[in-house]
């Protein structure tokens, strides 16, 4: 194996460009010299204060939650952690997508390569071969309070390190023990504390969240793209696009998307147009504040999520160097939950704006036919797709209720607060799934719309991608079967090039 494609753990933080490039480029995963080398003092310190303290530790010597305090002898300790493991498994609902479980494992072992956690170098290490060999755990969608951090989905995914449950290996789903038999590994044998290590953190909430952030930074320059061609067919103005006016108001996405509409209509025909109309509908000139502000949403969710995927997440902590272990809230997902709500609300406007254009292409104005089709009355032409859409858009204002202001009481009370941030996490793909299928209806009716506009030429952007899309979606002379097209678009939109 190729040393560049090995990523090593715990060198320094992970970014988003490393998790992008791990999995383009699927790189396997090794721990650093310096992060097994911080592994072991922390499990070291942890097995002497265990053998030397008369002290109860929490989840180390004694129950969890509300069994905090059943005291837990050392002969059990082991059987502790294992328990704690199988009883813990209950996430339900939809299966995770692969790709996003193996994110999970990564997160979790960045977290654990930082060294205080007290877990042993070999559970660290199976992680890492689980992520190298395509053994990816069963998890479902469903299950997580996001409070001490995301137990259920977390004890799915790592039950089959003990040789139980199920996983997806080689195309087929297994059971766990019967994987490892065949590679000829051993189950991992927890020791004090692991299992809480494992369950404990925010790795489920993370790595949804991350996966949506990656997904809605590529889906707001999509957006421009389809706006840009929405604003050729629709005859309309460069003015609200220019920079000055953006420095006017100097919010960085604002300034940004103005700059990116300029770009991808640059050398166009049509936008040069002299008889413009004075004024153009609020969802084509405030394009730049309302993708902008989606845009300025992102980044702020990425420097939080950033933070928190090079955090020490579980609970208690363990300090070798200042001799302490301490039982605190790390777990707790609200420093997410409420980014995860607000995230999801930016992305449901790129959605929401674009219904409006959707809406505007088929009103028969600016010279455009009704309901972009010849003969409306005996053809429909783009009518229902726009139903489609304004039901998509009213859908995600339904998800975009916060999931960050709801807390159920759990463990007898002892876990009385709770973030629900996998929730938060969870329909973001939901929102982003939404808004990809109104973007494409947008894209069809704006590819439409354009072909009212010949001879003349949008820009040489804009034209290539019309090129390309009208492999998967042909103008339409008559009224045909529109729900394979929209899917054709949404397909075609998902990889649409952005530059």
């Amino acid at each position: 194996m190729k040393k560049d494609n090995i990523y090593y753990i715990g060198q320094q933080p992970l970014t988003f460009e490393d998790i992008e490039r791990i999995f383009a480029k699927r790189m396997r995963l090794a721990l650093s010299p310096e992060a097994e080398e911080r592994i072991l003092k922390c499990r070291k310190f942890l097995d002497d204060k265990v053998a030397s303290s008369d002290e109860p530790l929490y989840g180390i010597t004694t129950g969890f939650g509300s069994l905090c305090n059943r005291n837990i002898s050392h002969e059990d300790l082991s059987t502790l952690q294992v328990n704690l493991v199988k009883s813990h498994a209950c996430s339900v609902g939809t299966l995770i997508p692969d790709a996003r479980v193996k994110l999970m494992m990564l997160l979790k072992a960045n977290a654990l390569s930082l060294g205080y956690s007290g877990v042993q170098l070999i559970t660290v290490q199976r992680i890492c071969d689980f992520f190298n060999e395509n053994i990816v755990p069963l998890v479902y969608d469903r299950g997580s309070l996001g409070a001490s951090g995301d137990l259920a989905p977390l004890a799915n995914m790592f039950i089959p390190l003990l040789g139980d449950g199920e996983v997806h290996f080689m195309g087929e789903e297994r059971h766990a023990g019967d994987v490892l038999r065949q590679l000829g590994w051993e189950p991992v044998h927890l020791e004090s504390k692991e299992g809480l290590a494992l369950l404990n953190g925010t790795q489920f909430m993370s790595a949804n969240g991350v996966d949506a952030l990656l997904r809605a930074m590529k889906l707001v320059k999509r957006a421009d793209i389809v706006g840009a061609l929405s604003l050729e067919a629709y005859n309309g103005r460069i003015d609200p696009f220019l920079d000055c006016i953006q420095q006017m108001r100097p919010h960085p996405g604002q300034i940004e998307t103005g700059a990116s509409m300029r770009q991808i209509l640059e050398g166009s025909e049509i936008i040069k147009q002299p008889g413009k109309a004075t004024q153009d509908p609020y969802s084509f000139r405030c394009i730049p504040q309302v993708h902008g502000a989606t845009r300025d949403a992102i980044n702020y969710v990425k420097q939080v999520l950033l933070i928190e995927i090079n955090s020490v997440t579980d609970n208690p902590t363990v300090f070798p160097d200042e001799d302490m272990i301490i039982s605190g809230g790390n777990f707790h997902g609200q420093p997410i939950a409420i980014p995860f709500d607000y995230l999801g609300t930016a992305i449901s406007e790129l959605g929401n704006i674009s219904e409006r254009r959707i809406a505007q292409l088929i009103l028969g104005k600016r010279g455009l036919p009704e309901f972009l089709v010849a003969e409306p009355g005996l053809n429909s032409g783009f009518m229902i797709p726009q139903y489609a859409a304004a039901s998509m858009v009213s859908q995600n204002k339904m998800y975009c209720w916060p999931a960050s202001c709801d807390s159920i009481v759990s463990s007898n009370e002892q876990e009385d607060h709770v973030s629900m941030g996998a929730n938060a996490a969870t329909k973001l793909h939901r929102i982003i799934d939404n808004v990809e299928r109104v973007l494409a209806i947008e894209l069809m009716n704006a590819s439409q719309a354009i072909e009212f506009r010949r001879p003349l030429k949008t820009s040489p952007f804009l034209e290539r991608i019309l090129e390309e899309f009208r492999k998967e979606v042909p103008f339409l002379q008559t009224d045909v079967v529109m729900y394979p097209l929209i899917e054709r678009a949404t397909a075609y939109l998902r990889r649409m090039p952005l530059n």
